[in-house]
């Protein structure tokens, strides 16, 4: 038999499986570049006094040492990973001297690609290894690329809301699985879910319709852009041009053929993917003249190359790649990469925001799917491919794929409706199991986007800039966000703790560079054994 929607709140509603719905973890990774008051990209190094790049828990820094990475614990309190987000950023600019975070996705004016800084991480084998991997993501898609910012949500159920899931299956008739498998196949039907509804996100949250000219540095492209009267280039109708060819893509990439089914499928396709030779990336040699240009000539070079709008997560153990910890004990959390950081917000992402991710990821657990071929995989990605460049076309149609595989032909208005009406339901649930209106609330505030594309962060921002320079509403937002981290007292954390984790960072790294007894040659080649 298979369960529906309803039977799923059905079953969650009752007073005794309340508790399993509200053990939701959530993690928050905000990527943010450090710019000059002035709106230039700073050229200081990784600050000694936001701890070691390598070992701080809270603080790091993604492609450049001028690109910070905040990273917030799991938290069971929406509020709470909004507070340690907000924590993060006051002690960071307590201790950038002056400098400010560009609140958006898309980069700041960068008139030479060149100049910006890969990441240092110190002389261990690990530490050069992390900047290696970045010089071959220099030499494959070029810097700009990879100084666009982004958020990744990451979330988990708790293992109780999985029990009550299980007892629900198998009281239906369908198989038993131990817990940990159950639990793995039932995070690859939410991917397959979020595959397949993930447009959704770029048109609720997509914040990049439009970039500074400088971001091109003359990389051809067909995109029929309009310019604003301050100089932007924009697309009248897109909401995510961080998302598109643009943006983080890779065409290298786009021929894997990894899929959502299984995780031994999965698994097997990434490892494939990290083995798999490149034709145009052994062009580039892995050591030249001495130095390494990148970590391998292959089509990944590690797992974290993969580009995707939604990955299946475990953490590592040291020196573990990642394919191997979940091949090894599963799918532990999910990790949501479609999110453009949201200029309006002083962390890049709301309050409001976290509560609908909430209801929409918990959605994709309660739909059935059935697993799919490529092909119906290629639909649902055109689908995110239209979304991002033509999201507000009142013409776009989108391709809504049934279960048995039948395409029918959508507006954003006619299949966005039809989805929040049933994530209403889920919805009263989160609010019967958290005492709150916030989540109803949620679905209303996001629901009345679907109806008045006016209302979406890309149009707001695409009228701000027929007004004003995009770099100046960027600076003005860049000044306010700090001025109200600097005044805002520490809620989650505490001055105390910084203090004592920059040292001790620092220190870890020392220990780490100190362990070392291979040189970088053998650790490398131990490392892809």
């Amino acid at each position: 038999m298979t369960l529906s929607l309803t039977d799923y709140i059905g079953a969650f509603s009752q007073n005794k499986n309340l508790a399993a719905v509200a053990g939701i973890g959530r993690g928050i990774e905000r990527e943010a570049l450090r710019i000059l008051p002035e709106g230039k990209l700073s050229e200081h190094g990784h600050y000694h006094q936001l701890g070691s790049a390598l070992t701080h828990g809270q603080i790091t820094t993604d492609y450049s040492e001028t690109l910070l990475e905040f990273i917030t614990p799991v938290s069971f309190s929406p509020e709470q990973t909004i507070t340690q987000l907000q924590d993060i950023q006051k002690y960071t600019f307590d201790n950038i001297e002056g400098e400010l975070l560009w609140p958006m996705s898309m980069p700041c004016f960068v008139d030479d690609a060149e100049k910006i800084p890969l990441a240092q991480y110190g002389s261990s084998n690990i530490g050069t290894m992390k900047t290696v991997y970045r010089q071959g993501l220099k030499n494959r898609y070029g810097s700009m690329m990879q100084v666009i910012s982004g958020i990744h949500f990451n979330f988990s159920f708790s293992q109780d809301f999985w029990q009550v899931q299980k007892n629900l299956y198998q009281s239906s008739g369908e198989k038993s699985l131990p817990l940990d498998d159950f639990i793995s196949e039932r995070y690859f039907s939410i991917l397959r879910n979020y595959k397949r509804f993930c447009w959704l996100i770029p048109y609720l949250y997509g914040s990049s319709p439009a970039i500074c000219g400088s971001f091109l540095q003359g990389k051809e492209h067909k995109l029929p852009f309009k310019k604003s009267p301050f100089g932007a280039l924009y697309l009248e109708h897109a909401t995510s041009l961080r998302m598109s060819d643009l943006g983080y893509t890779s065409s290298e990439q786009s021929a894997l053929k990894i899929c959502y089914n299984n995780l031994a499928d999965y698994v097997a396709g990434v490892q494939q993917a990290i083995k798999l030779k490149s034709n145009d990336f052994d062009s580039i040699g892995v050591k030249v003249d001495g130095k390494y240009q990148q970590l391998n000539d292959n089509v990944l070079q590690i797992e974290n190359e993969l580009y995707a709008p939604i990955r299946p997560k475990r953490v590592a153990k040291p020196g573990e790649k990642p394919s191997d910890a979940l091949g090894e004990r599963g799918v532990e959390y999910i990790e949501v990469r479609a999110l453009d950081v949201n200029p309006f917000s002083d962390t890049g992402i709301s309050i409001e925001q976290v509560h609908f991710l909430d209801i929409f990821i918990t959605f994709c657990a309660f739909v059935e799917n059935k697993e799919f071929d490529c092909k119906r995989q290629k639909l649902h990605e055109d689908n995110m491919n239209a979304v991002v460049l033509r999201g507000r076309d009142p013409e776009l149609l989108l391709n809504d794929v049934n279960c048995s595989g039948e395409v029918k032909l959508k507006s954003v208005p006619e299949w966005g409706n039809e989805l929040f009406e049933q994530m209403k339901q889920v919805a009263q649930l989160l609010d019967k199991a958290y005492q709150t209106s916030k989540y109803s609330e949620a679905i209303v505030r996001e629901q009345a986007k679907i109806n008045d594309s006016s209302l979406t962060p890309s149009a707001q921002l695409l009228s701000v800039i027929q007004k004003q320079s995009l770099s100046q509403f960027a600076l003005d937002k860049a000044s306010e966000y700090q001025r109200e981290a600097k005044a805002r007292d520490y809620q989650s954390y505490d001055q105390a703790f910084f203090d004592q984790s920059v040292p001790a960072s620092h220190q870890a790294q020392a220990d780490i560079e100190a362990g070392d007894e291979l040189n970088f040659d053998d650790f490398l080649s131990d490392y892809f054994a």
